[in-house]
This record gives C-alpha cells, sequence and structure tokens, in this order.
C-alpha cells in the first residue's frame, strides 16, 4: 500500500514538474527582435547623426524618427510575414483535408507506414492508425503534425506578433533617446543606457532559453556598441566631407 501511495505521489510529481513553456505563440520572437532592433538601429542611427557633430535638437529629431519609423515598419513587417506563413499553412493543411475526405485508406496506410518505421510492430502500427483514423479532425492534426510539423489548433496570431513587435521596437528604441529628452546634450549618457539596456535584454532573453545570462547580456552589448561605433564613426567622416 505505501509503496503505490509512493509511487502515485512520484507520478503526481512528475507530472506536474514536466511542463513546457509556450513556443509556438508568435510573441516570443517578435518582441525580443523588436526589442534588440529598437535598441542598436536607433543607437547606431542617432551615433551616426551625432558623430556629424548636429546638434542636440537634430539628434532627438533622428531618434524620434527613427522610434516611429522602426515600429511601424516592425509591425507591418511581422503581421505580414507571420500572416503569409499561417495562410501558407492553412492551404496545406486543406490540401491534407482534401486528401482525408477522398483517399481515407491510403492516408491511414501512410500514418501506419510511419508509426512502422518508428520501430512499432507492424499489426500494431496499422491498429493505431485506424483508431486515430475515426476522428477525422485528429487525423487531421496527427497528418499535420507529422507530415508539415505543425499544430494545426495552434498557428501564431499575425496580431500578436505585430503589436509584440511594435511595444518592444518602441521600448528600445526610447532607451536612447531618453537621456536627450531630459537635457543631456552630448550622446555618452544616452549610449550607456542604451549598453545598459542591451545587456539587460540579452540576460533576460537568457532566462527564457536557458542559455547563460552574462553571455547572452554580453553578445547583446558587444554587437549594439560595435554598431554604435561604426556608424559614430561614419557621421564622423561624412559630417566632416559635407562640412
Amino acid at each position: 500500500m505505501a509503496l503505490i501511495e509512493t509511487e502515485a505521489a512520484l507520478h503526481e510529481a512528475h507530472r506536474d514538474n514536466h511542463t513546457h513553456r509556450d513556443v509556438n505563440g508568435g510573441w516570443l520572437r517578435p518582441a525580443v527582435f523588436g526589442a534588440m532592433d529598437g535598441l542598436v538601429s536607433n543607437l547606431a542611427l542617432m551615433a551616426g547623426v551625432a558623430g556629424g557633430a548636429a546638434e542636440r535638437q537634430t539628434v532627438v529629431l533622428a531618434g524620434l524618427a527613427g522610434l516611429a519609423a522602426g515600429a511601424f515598419s516592425m509591425a507591418a513587417g511581422e503581421y505580414t510575414s507571420v500572416a503569409s506563413q499561417r495562410e501558407l499553412v492553412e492551404a496545406e493543411l486543406d490540401v491534407e483535408r482534401r486528401e482525408l475526405k477522398k483517399h481515407p485508406k491510403d492516408e491511414e496506410a501512410e500514418l501506419a507506414a510511419l508509426y512502422e518505421s518508428r520501430g512499432v510492430e507492424p499489426e500494431l502500427a496499422r491498429q493505431v492508425a485506424s483508431q486515430l483514423s475515426r476522428d477525422p479532425e485528429q487525423a487531421l492534426e496527427i497528418h499535420a503534425r507529422e507530415e508539415l510539423g505543425v499544430d494545426p489548433f495552434d498557428l501564431p496570431s499575425p496580431l500578436v506578433a505585430a503589436v509584440s513587435s511594435f511595444g518592444a521596437f518602441a521600448l528600445g528604441a526610447l532607451l536612447p533617446v531618453l537621456p536627450y529628452l531630459l537635457g543631456a546634450t552630448v550622446l555618452w549618457p544616452a549610449l550607456l543606457l542604451a549598453l545598459l539596456g542591451l545587456f539587460l535584454c540579452g540576460a533576460v532573453v537568457a532566462r527564457v532559453t536557458a542559455r547563460t545570462w552574462w553571455y547572452s547580456g554580453l553578445r547583446q552589448l558587444a554587437l549594439g556598441g560595435a554598431a554604435a561605433g561604426v556608424t559614430y564613426a561614419l557621421g564622423g567622416f561624412f559630417g566632416t566631407a559635407v562640412g
């Protein structure tokens, strides 16, 4: 009796701990990419303008324009790309749905062959395929997972991707502008705040992806710092050349 209770408790603990995060919700990639892109691109843009010896007002205007243009561009791009991908998947699902309706036995045999190729005994594979094929929606889900690698009932949302991208980009792009809005007249406070933001973003991403926080943070800091350094140098060069 005690052994049964112990096994039941272990099973329950395993069930409670064996959970996974949502990896197909359509928000993580655009949010992460948007925040990083907002930080790096706007910092680089402002560094380039500041490197050309522009006045404070010009740098602020460039930063705000970069924030607005980038946020809308990211949102539109994410919405279009995710919507196009979703429409492609839905078109392929329609093809599979028609095949299941027109050739159910062939599709059932295809599913049985798939299980058999993975080590299931032939007779058992046929029985499993036959039982799963009784429900058309379940059969569609299984074929979609096995043949297309997607869950037809958990496709990413274009709107979620667009909103996530817009908000994350705007937030990231605001950081290098913020010191100027608070009265700064030189680039270095914006540079320090943006680089700190890049490091923190990288560290937060590591919490989601299980990568070491300091490595991810330093990687983003190095990439953003390099981009800002190059554009600052180019701004200084072209500013001198034009002047």
